[in-house]
């Protein structure tokens, strides 16, 4: 494992270790409201190549079963987050349309990728999968970003960026002992490791208690 995705899983274990409540992923953070969706770009995993990505959530899923504060994340939602764009009613057509074909064409010159995801990590509203390379995830971002930016003069600004790959969401306050003993049994399983092709751009929405999306776009990358 590389230096830096190391150091950093290390880290948030220590944190988790010392976590001592879940908090609800829910809340509507700001914008968000019943029936809206965001634009926003993900790298998904609805395809057969992630069969083994698949194989695994499905056996931690069923090892996390009775951990009431977990909502599980069903295979065809499975993401990992990589750039928002912006709420629907606030982007131009016009826009998405210019981003997309910048985009398109600048990521013919990204490298697919082998993406490995695992050991099992958590925080306070998710638990996860350790995602690595993470300098080929950062130069699909970096890249879509830089396409967005020949289009607005501002580019969305997003938290501090750690690739992962959720696969449950905390629903409500509740305390970490439960979940983290359940953690510790399943961080030893093997990782698995998946061909990335290919990135989205998504229409994002959370009205069920769950993110959901619609397509707008697959853009290959290079070979």
């Amino acid at each position: 494992m590389a230096s830096q995705e190391l150091a950093s899983f290390q880290e948030r274990w220590a944190e988790f270790s010392r976590l001592e409540r879940l908090v609800n992923h829910w809340w509507w953070r700001p914008g968000w409201r019943q029936g809206r969706s965001f634009y926003t770009w993900h790298i998904t995993f609805d395809n057969q190549s992630s069969k083994p990505l698949h194989d695994l959530v499905a056996h931690l899923h069923d090892r996390l079963d009775g951990i009431a504060a977990l909502d599980p994340i069903p295979q065809r939602w499975l993401h990992l987050t990589m750039q928002g764009l912006g709420f629907t009613d606030e982007v131009a057509d016009t826009d998405v349309h210019a981003i997309v074909q910048e985009a398109t064409g600048r990521l013919s010159h990204v490298p697919a990728f082998d993406m490995t995801l695992g050991p099992i990590e958590g925080d306070d509203e998710a638990t996860g999968l350790l995602v690595r390379p993470w300098a080929a995830v950062h130069a699909v971002r970096d890249t879509i970003r830089d396409a967005i930016g020949t289009v607005w003069n501002t580019i969305p600004e997003t938290p501090e960026f750690r690739p992962h790959v959720s696969i449950a969401y905390s629903n409500t306050d509740a305390p970490t002992p439960p979940l983290r003993e359940r953690l510790t049994e399943l961080r030893n399983l093997e990782p698995v490791t998946i061909p990335i092709h290919s990135v989205q751009l998504i229409r994002l929405n959370r009205d069920n208690q769950m993110y959901q999306w619609n397509t707008i776009t697959d853009i290959a990358l290079g070979s």
